[in-house]
């Protein structure tokens, strides 16, 4: 197998799965600041032009990040990253979604529309005039995680999962654009320190 790689948060949200697990796959480096995954060399894997993918044995491919840890959980034995049981999975795939919605999908627009609208204009459909909002629903999400961690160690629960990492990924991220954790969201802030303690945060 192959994994397609660049900067930004999604593909480390794989890292990170990938540093949990101990796996390694051969990796090719992507350059998506001179545009290389809008180039058909790579949109013939990924029509969507997006980072990461995975390229299977047979030659086939898979993109979208929960998809792909879930394939490589599957293949590699069931782990607590993903989920062991049926409610655990979906317990998983449940704050994933939530992490997507109300903090990573806005987080990452404002941005787009925003402060990296010279690099995005001409690769996707902008509106700049909904990037105010869109960071201030992404810091709203934030102020909701920040309430249900009061009293948790991890999103799911007492298991660090995928959707842990997903968050972290984009926060980190966030921090780098001009849209930190708020002063002020304490339980988040001592979530995000446990996560960037693990080894597996660097990756």
């Amino acid at each position: 197998m192959k994994f397609y790689n660049s900067i930004g948060p999604n593909p480390k949200m794989v890292r990170m799965y990938l540093a949990e697990r101990g796996l390694k796959l051969d990796t090719v480096e992507v350059d998506i600041i001179a545009a290389e995954n809008r180039q058909d060399e790579y949109t013939k894997r990924n029509p969507r032009g997006q980072l990461p993918c995975l390229e299977l044995e047979d030659g086939s491919h898979l993109a979208e990040i929960t998809v792909i840890c879930e394939y490589l959980d599957d293949i590699n034995g069931s782990s607590e990253l993903v989920g062991k049981t049926p409610e655990a999975r979906a317990a998983t795939r449940m704050w994933m979604r939530r992490a997507d919605l109300y903090v990573c999908e806005p987080l990452a627009n404002g941005f787009r529309f925003a402060d990296g609208l010279p690099m995005f204009e001409n690769r996707l459909l902008c509106r700049p005039e909904a990037a105010d909002g869109l960071k201030a629903m992404a810091a709203n999400g934030i102020g909701w995680f920040d309430s249900h961690l009061d009293g948790r160690t991890w999103l799911s629960g007492e298991s660090f999962t995928i959707a842990d990492c997903l968050l972290f990924a984009f926060l980190e991220f966030g921090a780098t654009v001009g849209q930190p954790i708020p002063a002020d969201s304490k339980n988040m802030k001592a979530w995000y320190e446990r996560v960037e303690a693990r080894p597996s945060a660097s990756a």
